[in-house]
């Protein structure tokens, strides 16, 4: 039992979460600091890591602040090669940032357009391409995780630009999946569900749509932070070295239902 437990643990890894300032991200980058990650949490604003990083160092985990917004793809790429050359490799990424906003499909402009796409598919693209250079030059293959949603897989009004970058990057998925294999590096992906955070408090604040939400989860609630502990390690360590090119809905069976 002793090396079933040890497939979890990440002591000596380094691993990069991008949007970590908070929400989903934040708890993510706790999580594999708890296993024992070196983490760089990855934010706009520097300064807005701050009660990431105390949190992490308050349970004796290691965390460093990375200045990253993902829409400037030069500077991602600069910044990860920076980072390798800091702490030597890169073995684990989490693509955590995104960006939503509620609006009908016909009020859909250019702008808000290419917001959504380039922050949660396009800027996922290149960090885990910048990530990926770093893995296959020092040979040691890594993990990378991406954040889908249950709008990578159904269609929920509003959202357009939203669901259509969350099911590019599902199919982005895959196909780094299947390329990058040779060179050791998983790419898989975790759909949450209904989490409350920032981005998705305009949907908590009506109580019709809450009672209505819960209906529709089997489970009967929505997620905790908490539930994505166990997805996100699996996912990062020698756990699933076998698996790649999957998506794990952790949504208390909402999409098992529809």
């Amino acid at each position: 039992m002793q090396d079933v437990f040890k497939a979890f643990s990440l002591v000596g890894r380094i691993a990069v979460v991008t949007g970590a300032n908070r929400g989903l991200g934040r708890a993510i980058a706790e999580t594999l600091a708890a296993a024992g990650a070196t983490v760089a949490a990855g934010a706009r604003d520097p300064a807005s890591l701050d009660e990431t990083l105390g949190a992490i160092r308050a349970q004796g985990g290691t965390a460093v602040p990375l200045a990253l917004d993902v829409r400037e793809i030069d500077a991602c790429s600069t910044a990860l090669g920076e980072l390798t050359g800091r702490l030597g490799r890169i073995d684990i990424l989490v693509n955590n940032a995104g960006y939503e906003e509620v609006r009908p499909s016909l009020d859909v402009d250019e702008a808000l357009w290419d917001r959504i796409v380039d922050t949660n598919l396009k800027g996922a693209f290149f960090c885990a391409q910048a990530a990926a250079r770093s893995m296959a030059a020092g040979g040691h293959g890594g993990s990378i995780i991406n954040l889908c949603s249950l709008t990578s897989y159904v269609g929920i009004p509003t959202a357009v630009a939203y669901g259509s970058s969350k099911t590019g990057l599902l199919g982005m998925t895959r196909a780094l999946a299947a390329e990058w294999a040779p060179a050791g590096i998983r790419v898989n992906a975790i759909a949450p569900g209904y989490f409350r955070t920032d981005m998705t408090e305009v949907f908590y604040s009506d109580a019709a749509w809450e009672t209505s939400m819960l209906a529709k989860i089997p489970q009967g609630r929505f997620g905790r932070m908490e539930d994505l502990s166990g997805a996100v390690l699996f996912l990062a360590g020698d756990a699933s070295a076998y698996v790649t090119g999957h998506c794990i809905p952790i949504d208390g069976g909402y999409l098992a239902s529809v």
